[in-house]
């Protein structure tokens, strides 16, 4: 009795986590006007992903888990295990288009901006969830994937209170193929190949790391603060960053659903009835939907951006925070700090000065603390600046 107290507390932490995390993924990019790139479009589709795994399968996971009866019938019972397949395939193949997005923005950084497209990035997740779809409800509800060929969990021969879900040799060895091992090996791949860039651009940034000095004006007794940095270190360090945080996201993803994989693949080989009855189905199960609670915590760990939109948003609702307001800074000057982001990666701390060894390409960031605070953007190669507000200013 114990024992079933404990699981349940245990599943049910795992399902809190996986909801509550996935939603905060998502408020965040919504909320965060530096979230809002088409990478972190895949990014929210892998947390509705997850989401939606977290509210339409877990809790019915949890019961058949607790109760080892199924007693919703076997109509639900094959809609459940058919969501359970599409949402695996979808988090599958939406890994997959992150790495593909990933690969193009560091092999092919000065083309990213006209491969990647907004259209483009639709058609990728619509085909994801497409491909899903065909995946999981075909199969199952034609009945392909029984070794007699007719439809699980229906018909005379059906054990009542149960909710199994039949593996034949084809379509276990189709299933994983198509759905996880092709696709892991493509990501295994784009990843090797992004880690030897991205090792080559930390060399690079490490030699081109700036040197932080402070100025003063004299002239009125205000301080200015001129930032000059490279935008090629800015953008290759923010690349590089972002790479290491998705290939975490890989990495826990194969840790997590690789054991699964390997146990699903050898049933359907034997062609065993009901793969729920053996004792290391449920664990490996379960070990693979934690997946689905870790990516937020994972998001926030290694992602600077992340991080911040989370804190933002929980001190925006909790009580304890009604005071945090009237202690931060000015729209304007919080503006002037998100745009200091690459500055501060590069230097460790926010600078007052800090030149950079690449003349080329440079951008100013100028901010003013005597008077009314402004923030300007200066390239080196244009004629057009912007305001803290977005708003255009001449040069």
């Amino acid at each position: 009795m114990l024992s079933q107290v404990m699981l349940g507390v245990v599943l049910s932490l795992i399902i809190l986590l996986t909801v509550g995390g996935n939603v905060l993924v998502c408020l965040a990019v919504c909320a965060s006007r530096r979230l809002r790139c088409l990478t972190n479009c895949f990014i929210v589709s892998l947390a509705v992903t997850d989401l939606l795994l977290g509210l339409l399968v877990l809790p019915f996971s949890a019961l058949l888990q607790l109760n080892k009866v199924w007693p919703l019938g076997p109509a639900f019972c094959n809609f459940y295990i058919s969501m359970d397949v599409m949402l695996c395939t979808a988090s599958i193949l939406t890994l997959l288009a992150i790495s593909v997005d990933r690969y193009l923005a560091v092999t092919m950084p000065l083309r990213y901006a006209s491969l990647v497209l907004p259209w483009r990035v639709a058609v990728a997740m619509a085909s994801v969830w497409t491909v899903s779809v065909a995946v999981s409800f075909l199969p199952i509800q034609m009945g392909w994937n029984t070794v007699n060929g007719t439809v699980q969990n229906q018909g005379p021969w059906a054990e009542e209170g149960k909710c199994r879900f039949e593996l034949n040799r084809p379509y276990a060895l189709t299933d994983s193929l198509l759905t996880f091992y092709l696709p892991l090996v493509a990501m295994c791949w784009t990843y090797l190949r992004i880690l030897r860039i991205a090792r080559t651009q930390a060399k690079r940034i490490i030699s081109a790391r700036p040197t932080c000095v402070t100025s003063y004006n004299c002239r009125n007794n205000t301080s200015s603060s001129f930032t000059v940095v490279s935008s090629i270190t800015a953008v290759a360090l923010r690349e590089h960053k972002a790479t290491m945080t998705l290939a975490a996201v890989i990495g826990a993803f194969v840790v997590c659903w690789l054991p699964y994989f390997i146990l699903f693949t050898v049933l359907g080989i034997q062609e065993h009835p009901d793969p729920s009855e053996v004792e290391e189905f449920p664990i490996v199960l379960w070990l693979g939907y934690a997946n689905s609670a870790l990516n937020p915590i994972l998001y926030g760990a290694l992602n600077r951006d992340f991080r911040s939109a989370y804190t933002h948003l929980l001190r925006c609702r909790c009580p304890t925070y009604s005071g945090w307001r009237s202690r931060q800074p000015s729209p304007t000057m919080t503006a002037a700090r998100e745009q200091l982001t690459e500055v501060t990666l590069l230097c460790g701390h926010t600078p007052a000065t800090c030149r950079a060894g690449l003349a080329e390409q440079n951008f100013i960031l100028q901010e003013i603390t005597s008077g009314t605070p402004t923030a300007t953007i200066q390239f080196a190669n244009g004629t057009a600046a912007t305001d803290v507000n977005g708003n255009e200013r001449s040069c």
